[in-house]
């Protein structure tokens, strides 16, 4: 009727201190030592079947020069390195593919090349395809030359960036060291660059940085920057989440109705099972280490909607099909944070609920 994400199923038994996190929020700094840690630690948490995100905005654009003499590779260019770990992990890893998601801001020096870059590896796809290379399977050695395709993309982007689009105002990217400001474009010629390279490869995505914190729980302890690779966790860096999913399909009755006692002792099951997991698991670094413990992300879904709705005889974009949806999420999620204070009233609250107090109860 339910399931842990896979890291559970991966590790539990297996390991002494199992990964069971399936997802992840790093944090990048501006040197090469924090950049060779990102890799590093992407390394370990895809080698436990789990995936991250990562914000790589704080890195310096290739226009901007070093310390020691001469420019920085920029974002885009570490983004290889990371993208090749991900790909030998999965090639080499016990589990699945490696999931990757990279963020970087819309007022970044790089954004374009950003935007850009899945959609230009791809070219070489087609031009591979046209000389005889077999690209069916993404397994196939053809691909191997083909770079960033580890990793979703997504565009972070402000209120103002919106409103410029809307009234077709001037948007500027700014150096990361100093502030200045580094290109001028039309706001609507920058979303048309990405709505562009989103037709031709899917990628980038879209963030909206100002609507995520405006609804973060934690914000006393810090913004909201990234989120994991398919984005249904979105909280703190260094941080990690675990998940699991409630099999809609298996609480509809014979007779079509549904069974909501049920499904809310299986909220109450799992929610209180994915708090125990957050102490039986390991993590890649302390500081995430801390984090996890401190807030104790959980998070809970539903799967089998449309076979729900389709059992059901709902169209599934219906206003029926959505009323149903809203009112099983609802339910959801009502009883879970209901569930969670009885677990505090037993346990105590976590620990970073008490700074986190007012823009928690907003």
């Amino acid at each position: 009727k339910a399931a842990f994400n896979s890291p559970v199923w991966f590790n539990v038994g297996i390991d002494p201190k199992p990964q069971c996190s399936a997802c992840f929020i790093l944090e990048v700094e501006d040197t090469m030592e924090s950049i060779l840690d990102w890799y590093y630690t992407e390394g370990l948490i895809f080698r436990g079947g789990s995936g991250s995100g990562v914000d790589l905005s704080p890195l310096r654009s290739s226009r901007e020069k070093l310390s020691r003499g001469g420019y920085s590779s920029g974002p885009v260019s570490f983004m290889r390195g990371a993208d090749s770990v991900a790909g030998a992990i999965a090639s080499g890893g016990s589990t699945r593919r490696a999931a990757k998601m990279v963020v970087l801001r819309v007022d970044h020096p790089d954004i374009l090349p950003f935007v850009r870059c899945k959609a230009e590896e791809e070219k070489k796809v087609r031009a591979l395809m046209a000389s005889g290379y077999e690209m069916t399977d993404l397994n196939n050695d053809g691909w191997k030359s083909i770079q960033y395709q580890n990793a979703n993309n997504s565009v972070r982007v402000p209120d103002e960036f919106m409103r410029a689009v809307e009234e077709d105002g001037p948007w500027s990217t700014r150096l990361v060291k100093t502030g200045e400001v580094s290109d001028e474009f039309r706001a609507r010629e920058l979303l048309r660059e990405i709505a562009q390279a989103a037709w031709e490869c899917g990628d980038p995505g879209m963030q909206f940085d100002t609507t995520i914190n405006d609804w973060n729980t934690a914000a006393v302890t810090g913004r909201i920057t990234a989120t994991n690779p398919c984005a249904e966790y979105i909280h703190l860096n260094n941080s990690a989440c675990n998940l699991a999913s409630i099999n809609l399909l298996k609480f509809l009755r014979e007779d079509g109705t549904f069974a909501v006692e049920e499904f809310s002792h299986a909220v109450r099951v799992m929610i209180l099972a994915q708090d125990i997991l957050v102490e039986g698991s390991s993590y890649p670094t302390e500081k995430i280490a801390k984090n996890a413990r401190d807030f104790r992300e959980l998070g809970l879904g539903y799967a089998n909607l449309g076979a729900l709705l389709m059992a059901l005889g709902m169209p599934y974009d219906s206003e029926p099909a959505c009323a149903t949806a809203a009112a099983i999420a609802a339910m959801m999620c009502g009883e879970a944070y209901r569930y969670s204070g009885v677990i505090a009233q037993a346990m105590g609250p976590f620990a970073g609920f008490a700074v986190n107090r007012e823009p928690m109860r907003r």
